[in-house]
């Protein structure tokens, strides 16, 4: 079974930075992408990051230069690194994982953690 667990959610000044983890566990096609989500209040969920199994990267334009998600396969662990924080980052992030053997949609998700940053 999947089980995704995020963590390193805090609140924040504008200008600081944060660093996310989740811990994965259960999940065994490296194959296919992580990522992470955000949802703010009032909003839907968008992506924000996301990594596949080659490691090549992709981020949502509002966060391009700021935010980098990373994965150690050693510790089963996705991290993004939020750097230059905004308020209009403030959300709940979640972790997810695509469907194994399909890698098409993101079937496994995480808790969320919450990030809220003042100004």
């Amino acid at each position: 079974q999947v089980h995704l667990v995020e963590s390193g959610g805090d609140l924040v000044q504008a200008g600081g930075s944060l660093r996310l983890s989740c811990l994965v566990s259960g999940y065994t096609d490296s194959s296919c992408s992580l990522g992470w989500f955000r949802q703010a209040a009032g909003k839907e969920r968008e992506g924000v990051a996301h990594i596949d199994g080659r490691g090549s990267t992709i981020y949502a334009e509002s966060v391009e230069g700021r935010f980098t998600i990373s994965e150690d396969n050693a510790n089963y662990t996705l991290y993004l690194q939020m750097n230059s924080l905004k308020p209009e980052d403030s959300a709940m992030y979640y972790c997810a994982a695509q469907r194994e053997r399909w890698c098409d949609e993101y079937s496994y998700w995480g808790q969320g953690t919450q990030v809220t940053v003042s100004s």
